[in-house]
């Protein structure tokens, strides 16, 4: 079975949470992330994907602060569409998804490979917008709710 990871980075503009997504195109955007190593641990492929994703040369793996997972979603075959859970008449999922909030420093920078942009969306445009995210995406809303955000004003 085929494992891939997902971080969601959150970041705070006007006191508000962002989720920071990549834009491909004018349509598509993606987590970032990707597919694990054979054998390889979830949280330290997820550093790994994150520094070769994002991460500028002289960045430090120990950027990348991994806290929760916060869901997870299965594929049943290799179609694009994926499930919060596993269909009832799928034996064997041909991938497993894990969701990873990722915490991080009060300052970050950021190298963005020429095909992505970076973008933070704002959690309530994520909301019930699966038609403009695809589900998972907008899904995190709901998934986030159980965490209460603090914010230093200063």
């Amino acid at each position: 079975m085929r494992r891939s990871v997902d971080g969601v980075l959150l970041v705070h503009e006007h006191s508000l949470p962002h989720v920071l997504l990549l834009q491909i195109g004018t349509t598509f955007f993606k987590l970032p992330g990707g597919e694990l190593n054979p054998g390889e641990d979830e949280v330290d492929g997820l550093k790994r994907i994150l520094t070769e994703t994002l991460g500028r040369e002289d960045t430090p793996r120990g950027q990348w602060i991994v806290e929760d997972t916060i869901a997870q979603w299965w594929r049943p075959n290799f179609d694009p569409p994926r499930f919060p859970y596993v269909p009832a008449h799928v034996t064997k999922p041909k991938e497993q998804t894990k969701l990873f909030l990722v915490q991080l420093p009060d300052k970050a920078f950021f190298a963005v490979p020429k095909n992505f942009k970076l973008v933070a969306a704002p959690l309530f445009e994520l909301y019930d917008n699966s038609a403009g995210y695809g589900p998972l995406i907008a899904s995190l809303p709901q998934i986030l709710s159980r965490f209460n955000f603090l914010y230093n004003y200063s």
